[in-house]
């Protein structure tokens, strides 16, 4: 048959729940044509419309396509996906490199940041989001660097060997650490480990911090890896959104003196998991109901965790850069939010 008789939304089932999400998403897009205007000059070459690059960064995100040229030839067979992002049946799709050269410009931790707050004041729109109940946590991001890039500040790491790529480095009683080394690939990224039993490597961490009522991510926060970042980001976050009294639960890793006092200043009572000797919360705490709510409803957080590094492909960053990798994160968790 040389041509076809039925249309692109014809061919989509009516049941099909990326109908219903597209909807959403067409909303929160229309809202946000003044932040995305800003970022296109009037002159100059036509370049892909943000509206199709953040829908395709959705398709990306929400079926687990490890990488923009893989993205790109879904898009360009795959009908549903052609459907969603905007394109005509016989609309050519773009080149990969141009479709990465003008997501790097678009998908920025700004508008990532502007398109999280959308998805989550639908959510309060519709009585899905609460201000009382939070439970906070952390989880390590895979830096876009191998170890190989892990080299020394000073310079004085060996040349590869005529005829190979990498130098012949003996690492045995050779300590590594954050001072002294550096990755040439990806600066920004820090060697570290969460646990005693855990690989040191490469990486970033991804702070969430969660409504307890219905499992909704409030507020992301990325920063490099280390041993504060967790509680630090935590009180980054608590400023910025809890604004009324408030009970938030932690693991073992919050429960510092230190932080404790300061979420009592911010009137936020601290619903940590203690620690076995030293423990910077009392019975005053710990012996009412909530204060067990708290710590058994916490764990839900891992399932935003759980769905950002399996199907939205939080595991490893896809980018290089503190900046970037943040944009990642907080898109990443919007996406989250959408399909909940």
């Amino acid at each position: 048959a040389l041509f076809s008789y039925r249309t692109l939304e014809e061919r989509i089932p009516q049941a099909h729940p990326l109908r219903k999400l597209r909807a959403v998403v067409d909303a929160i897009l229309v809202s946000m044509d003044a932040e995305l205007d800003a970022l296109y000059a009037d002159t100059g070459r036509d370049s892909i419309p943000p509206e199709r690059l953040l829908r395709a960064s959705l398709i990306q995100t929400l079926f687990s396509i490890r990488s923009e040229r893989q993205l790109v030839n879904h898009i360009d067979y795959n009908l549903l996906y052609r459907w969603f992002v905007g394109l005509g049946m016989d609309e050519a799709v773009w080149n990969h490199s141009t479709f990465s050269a003008n997501r790097d410009r678009l998908l920025n931790e700004q508008i990532a940041r502007s398109f999280f707050a959308k998805v989550l004041n639908l959510a309060e729109w519709q009585g899905l989001v609460s201000d009382e109940h939070f439970s906070v946590d952390g989880t390590l991001i895979e830096a876009w660097a191998s170890m190989k890039s892990f080299v020394k500040k000073d310079g004085t790491t060996p040349p590869p060997e005529e005829g190979g790529r990498n130098p012949t480095v003996i690492f045995k009683d050779e300590k590594r650490s954050n001072e002294t080394h550096a990755s040439t690939t990806d600066p920004d990224a820090r060697l570290y480990k969460k646990s005693e039993g855990d690989k040191s490597r490469l990486c970033y961490m991804g702070h969430v911090l969660m409504e307890n009522r219905h499992g909704l991510a409030v507020d992301v926060e990325t920063t490099q890896a280390s041993g504060t970042a967790e509680r630090d980001a935590a009180k980054t976050m608590v400023a910025r959104t809890i604004t009324k009294p408030a009970t938030l639960g932690a693991d073992k890793g919050y429960d510092v003196a230190e932080f404790v006092a300061d979420m009592r200043k911010k009137k936020v009572t601290v619903h940590v998991a203690q620690k076995a000797k030293g423990s910077a919360i009392d019975g005053r705490t710990t012996r009412h109901a909530g204060y067990t709510q708290s710590l058994k409803i916490r764990k839900r957080i891992e399932e935003i965790f759980g769905w950002a590094k399996t199907v939205g492909g939080l595991r490893k960053a896809r980018f290089v850069g503190l900046a970037k990798v943040s944009a990642q994160t907080i898109f990443t968790f919007a996406a989250y939010n959408l399909t909940r």
